[in-house]
């Protein structure tokens, strides 16, 4: 009787122990997947594209490294598509990272809306998945940004991303991710302080999204259920709930982030992949390269649609980039 009392709670041990290594939990002090994009970094970045194609661009950019997600655990940060979808006065724009052969999980979204009196308002969301309910900033621009020109004309097509795995612009080359608190010093470097970026919690575009959450691309989540924000959070509700907490905060105004220690994001040779010289225009690199980035009027539903470009390269080493 005594051997299988044992030996049942052996086998109870075994079992929880099964159960709780599929359960990620972050405490107040370690790192969590959201602290891999900084939303305040996409915001402001997104105020200086000319259009959603520099937008993407400005987001992969290795000597930028923007991102620092690397959600399929290849050691490689992920390659983030966008695109988007238009309800009338509405533009939901999608970040999604691209983890395998039509294999996506849904980011951000960048969230505009043109009010009666031609006022357009932004809000940059981080997805319930990875930053828990309505982790929501407004950047306030110190000038009307370009890429509303671009959004708000009459013969718009809504902006699809050409690129998928395997499959990049030629200015791209892969890049290893930083170390977390590494991550933080360099992202600062990257946020626009003469931008405000205010914390809300509440959705100025809830019903053009919910129309869209059935098609997001959700690959991680549906393999990786119990790793969503609320499972690796339990007692927050979102990632500002999080970041509050914690001893070590992200980089605010006044923390000096230009004194932080930087260095360039670590690359990974590939024979595949050519990275051009650029030519310096202001601070932004240009590239001399032959890439054409073109809309297309297609709306993709389900997060698994490819669209071809000629312009890219193709790399097919290790399967990755």
């Amino acid at each position: 009787m005594k051997t299988k009392l044992l030996l049942s709670t052996f086998i109870c041990l075994l079992f929880a122990n099964a159960i709780a290594q599929d359960k990620t939990t972050v405490s107040a002090t370690s790192s969590d997947i959201s602290d891999n994009l900084d939303l305040r970094a996409v915001a402001s970045i997104f105020g200086d594209s000319k259009d959603l194609a520099d937008f993407e661009y400005r987001l992969n950019n290795p000597k930028a490294a923007i991102s620092n997600l690397d959600l399929n655990d290849d050691n490689q940060v992920d390659y983030l598509r966008v695109f988007e979808t238009v309800e009338g006065n509405i533009h939901i724009i999608i970040i999604q990272a691209t983890l395998g052969q039509d294999q996506f999980q849904d980011v951000a979204t960048v969230e505009l809306e043109k009010d009666n009196n031609n006022r357009t308002h932004i809000q940059v969301v981080g997805d319930v998945y990875m930053y828990g309910n309505n982790y929501i900033y407004e950047p306030v621009y110190n000038f009307v940004p370009i890429i509303y020109n671009y959004i708000w004309i009459s013969n718009y097509r809504p902006y699809i991303s050409p690129w998928y795995w395997g499959y990049y612009p030629s200015h791209y080359y892969v890049w290893r991710p930083f170390p977390i608190f590494q991550y933080r010093n360099h992202i600062g470097l990257h946020i626009n302080f003469n931008y405000r970026y205010d914390y809300v919690s509440n959705r100025r575009c809830q019903l053009a999204y919910s129309n869209y959450y059935s098609r997001r691309g959700n690959y991680y989540e549906r393999n990786y259920p119990n790793r969503s924000f609320g499972s690796r959070n339990q007692g927050y509700s979102n990632r500002y709930e999080l970041n509050r907490s914690r001893a070590v905060r992200d980089v605010t105004y006044g923390s000096n982030p230009k004194s932080s220690v930087y260095s360039r994001p670590r690359t990974i040779s590939n024979t595949n992949t050519t990275q051009p010289d650029p030519i310096i225009i202001g601070d932004i690199p240009v590239y001399n390269s032959n890439n054409t980035r073109s809309g297309s009027t297609r709306e993709i539903y389900s997060g698994n649609s490819n669209t071809r470009n000629s312009g890219g390269v193709r790399v097919t080493s290790g399967g990755r980039r």
